[in-house]
């Protein structure tokens, strides 16, 4: 049986109210907003509860189902909910789940902040995140093929990437030519890590290819096969390195247990920034990158 490991990347009127507020949980990384929608369904109210120092607000709704249901959209938090279940616990239910809404609602964040940036993303001048820094978009059509002019995989903040594009391309065309080049840079640095890490372990693999998967960053087989994200190339050597010894570590412990966290930490010592880092962000939170 072929198994995988991945690394990824849970009587009421219609009135927005305040529910009574338990201690809060420690402070969360990034604040989030909340707010009330301007219009309800008939059937659901707004409630707010403090969890993380912050205030997180939902939609409740009643149902027929068994169990409270969260899900975190581009609307924010829907919870549903049992006629059955009081109000407080459903909102001891969504304070215990705060790490994870929260770690949702960032995503949904910054997801619609780049959408709003989108329209001055790809274009001359354009700046994009690489390894760690921005480069800019400069669109040249005398050129065949692009060109950075800079250190390939020691870029500088400000370094250009010469497209070879006339000044009038879409946008289509821009996002599309600099996918297949951070895809080839990305084809060319992980492969070159990837056999780094071997060659210091020992350790063997069937192959291995990039992914565009939209909800993990990396992958295992139990035959060795290994998928990489491509858009970890905006991300820090460190930040790559970590998940290429993640996908390694699943080739002796297909879990993650701590045999397997001991495995990664022979691989990448000191990996444990790194993998904080990568926790923040999430492929579906760059989908305009």
């Amino acid at each position: 049986m072929d198994l995988t490991e991945q690394l990824t990347l849970f009587s009421d009127s219609p009135a927005c109210n305040t529910a009574p507020q338990p201690a809060p949980m420690a402070r969360a990384e990034l604040t989030v907003t909340t707010t009330c929608p301007p219009a309800l369904p008939s059937n659901a109210r707004w409630r707010e509860v403090k969890a993380a120092q912050q205030t997180i607000g939902y939609v409740l709704q009643r149902s027929r189902r068994k169990s409270i249901g969260l899900t975190v959209n581009d609307d924010g938090l829907q919870v549903t909910a049992p006629n059955w279940v009081t109000l407080s616990q459903i909102d001891t239910t969504v304070i215990e789940k705060a790490s994870w809404i929260l770690g949702k609602l960032r995503i949904r964040q910054a997801r619609q902040q780049h959408q709003a940036t989108a329209a001055t993303l790809w274009q001359d001048g354009g700046t994009i995140p690489y390894l760690g820094t921005h480069i800019v978009l400069k669109l040249d059509g005398t050129q065949k093929t692009p060109l950075f002019l800079g250190t390939a995989f020691s870029p500088m903040h400000g370094d250009v990437l010469s497209l070879a594009l006339p000044a009038a391309a879409d946008r289509n065309r821009i996002r599309d030519s600099v996918h297949a080049w951070l895809q080839q840079q990305a084809l060319a640095w992980f492969g070159d890590r990837l056999q780094h890490f071997l060659d210091a372990t020992q350790l063997k693999i069937r192959r291995w290819r990039l992914s565009s998967a939209a909800t993990r960053w990396g992958s295992c087989s139990s035959d060795g096969n290994i998928m990489l994200n491509w858009r970890l190339i905006h991300f820090e050597h460190a930040i790559i390195d970590y998940v290429i010894a993640h996908e390694l570590a699943h080739l002796r412990h297909m879990n993650h247990s701590k045999e397997f966290w001991r495995e990664v930490g022979l691989i990448l010592p000191g990996f444990e920034p790194a993998r904080n880092a990568l926790r923040q962000h999430d492929p579906s939170s760059l989908p305009l990158i």
